[in-house]
């Protein structure tokens, strides 16, 4: 009986029970009901959107497009043949390495599921990922990896690559392992293992001497995070490619669905598409159109590439330049901010050292910090001055040096007669036609004429400079830059051996001590020990000044599209945007803690 009249007392009133009650309230009770009525519902609702909040997480949509508007048209999208900027953008994520480089310079597992190194930095092993597949869902194994290499090697396919891979022995071990086998320690291997590989079930059909002609380059396979969909062209040639995300990818689909490539021939053409929204993003652009860009509102992404530029002394064609105050009073009179404000447009920073900003042991060397550079004609006349060179009557400073002959008069007897041998400060500057280095070029001139130096510029289309100045080493004065990835190149660079064409030491430097610098950096892998070489390295180059260096330039990328995602740490090309793509996302989606899986 107690159980039964709870049980009543508990009981919904019934719809006809709620309406009578409603009439038997007056007008101010009914008021007072439904304002709290409401308030409840109100109240309740906030209550369980803070409880939905606290337990939602923002987390990135598979959706949307993006378009890339690039100068130029790809003909070899293939890690062993790539060239241009173009062939390597395409490259960089149709293919999958090894190992990835991250936007930080660091490396980390791409294709490898794991890797060790032997302690004398001799032998590589390299496991690979479980059920890695290639766009045509063909299985990857050790063997595709051990085919590119070796076809890397092969002097009838002609590969850039092939230096890498000279003298690195490649073995598989089972469909999962690769063992490379090195002659010596390699501090930049890892840098080697990047390279995308190739299908061998597809390249192994063609024949090393037709590699440059397989369409296999235009309509690519490769195993990275997007796969080639389609390809119009005009006349048969390549106007735009779509490429789709890879569902099927080691490490998820990327969110973004499609990605659109069109090609333009130049960059007033590039300008165009992107003003008239026919690409949402692009690159390699005038610094003076990207700030007329960003004052327009779209959001400029900007990185110092590791490019050295730089005026280059030859002390074989210019002998006076074996006089290092000469170089020493330059550098003071030289305007390295002007350069950056008025060429550059603010895309880039002074330099005067021969180690790129963005090198990653770079970071560790704390007493290298980028100084301001503080030019001053007054402190560059006085060097000059103190140094005997004097203004001549045309303005030009001259130096005055005495010299005795001996001459014979009658006999055993002779006297020595004084001669006096005068010597102009004057020489040429050589450097290429590119809008940037011609108007630094002039702003260099105006600087040194200034304080009394004679300057001629001699401006070269970038082919006759490279094949008939910089290779026979006929110039006083290179303005010219230098591109260092890594330790290889600073060797290529700086190294005496590299003197001489086919070398690249364009400054024809010559110092014992920092060949043996070079030398050790190139074979130690602790980052470190590598980091003091670098400091070693870079004070004897200051100290022997066979170089004034000027600026390193900024990778310039435009967009119009809130893309996020998007990384520019320690970029080497305009590829290297695209290193971390797979994250790459326009919008985002919200889903409960419980549900995310990673």
């Amino acid at each position: 009986m107690f159980w039964k009249d709870i049980k009543n007392r508990l009981k919904l009133p019934k719809y006809e029970e709620i309406i009578i009650a409603l009439k038997s309230l007056s007008k101010r009770d009914y008021f007072i009901f439904a304002i709290s009525f409401i308030a409840l519902v109100i109240t309740t609702l906030i209550i369980i959107q803070k409880i939905n909040n606290k337990f939602l997480i923002e987390i990135p949509a598979w959706c949307g497009d993006i378009t890339e508007g690039v100068i130029g048209t790809p003909r070899f999208i293939n890690p062993l043949l790539q060239f241009s900027d173009i062939d390597k953008d395409l490259t960089s994520i149709v293919y999958s390495g090894l190992m990835r480089r991250k936007p930080d310079g660091n490396f980390v597992e791409d294709l490898a599921k794991s890797y060790e190194i032997s302690k004398d930095g001799l032998i590589y092993t390299f496991t690979l990922k479980d059920n890695l597949l290639f766009h045509d869902k063909k299985p990857l194994t050790a063997d595709d990896v051990i085919f590119t290499i070796e076809s890397a090697k092969d002097n009838l396919i002609k590969s850039p690559k092939k230096v890498n891979w000279d003298g690195v022995t490649a073995e598989a071990i089972g469909s999962n392992k690769i063992k490379f086998t090195l002659k010596q320690p390699y501090a930049s291997f890892l840098e080697n293992t990047t390279l995308g590989i190739l299908p061998a079930h597809l390249w192994k059909k063609i024949p090393p001497t037709q590699w440059n002609l397989s369409d296999l380059n235009i309509e690519a396979i490769g195993s990275g995070p997007y796969k080639i969909d389609s390809i119009r062209k005009k006349n048969g040639i390549p106007r735009s490619y779509d490429l789709v995300s890879f569902r099927k990818f080691y490490d998820g689909k990327p969110f973004i669905k499609k990605i659109t490539f069109k090609f333009y021939s130049n960059e007033e053409e590039l300008i165009k598409a992107f003003n008239k929204g026919d690409v949402d993003q692009i690159n390699s652009i005038s610094p003076q159109n990207a700030l007329e860009l960003q004052n327009n509102g779209y959001k400029i992404y900007a990185s110092t590439l590791p490019r050295i530029f730089g005026l280059f002394f030859n002390q074989n064609e210019a002998p006076i330049f074996t006089d290092r105050t000469i170089i020493k009073a330059f550098e003071k009179a030289i305007d390295k901010k002007r350069i950056i404000k008025e060429v550059l447009y603010g895309y880039g920073q002074t330099i005067d050292s021969p180690l790129p900003p963005n090198l990653i042991e770079y970071d560790s060397l704390t007493s290298t910090e980028n100084k301001e550079s503080i030019s001053s004609k007054e402190e560059a006349a006085k060097i000059l001055e103190d140094a005997g060179w004097k203004i001549g009557d045309d303005g030009v400073r001259i130096k005055e040096k005495l010299s005795s002959i001996k001459t014979k008069i009658s006999g055993k007897k002779t006297t020595n007669v004084q001669s006096k041998e005068i010597t102009k400060l004057a020489f040429s500057i050589s450097t290429s036609d590119i809008p940037e280095l011609k108007k630094t070029a002039e702003l260099i001139k105006e600087d040194l004429e200034k304080i009394g130096a004679q300057v001629e510029l001699k401006i070269f289309e970038t082919g006759s400079l490279n094949q008939n100045i910089i290779r026979p080493r006929k110039y006083d004065v290179l303005l010219f830059g230098q591109i260092v990835n890594h330790e290889g190149d600073l060797f290529a660079f700086w190294h005496s051996s590299q003197r001489n064409d086919p070398g690249l030491n364009i400054a024809i430097y010559t110092n014992p001590k920092v060949d043996k610098i070079l030398e050790s950096i190139l074979t130690s892998l602790d980052r470190q020990e590598r980091a003091k070489k670098y400091l070693e390295f870079q004070e004897e180059i200051k100290k022997d000044a066979p170089v004034i260096f000027l600026y390193s330039p900024e990778f310039i990328y435009v967009s119009r599209k809130p893309v996020k995602g998007i990384i520019t740490g320690h970029l080497k090309g305009s590829q290297d945007r695209f290193l971390n793509i797979k994250n790459w996302y326009l919008k985002t989606d919200h889903i409960w803690k419980v549900f995310n899986n990673k």
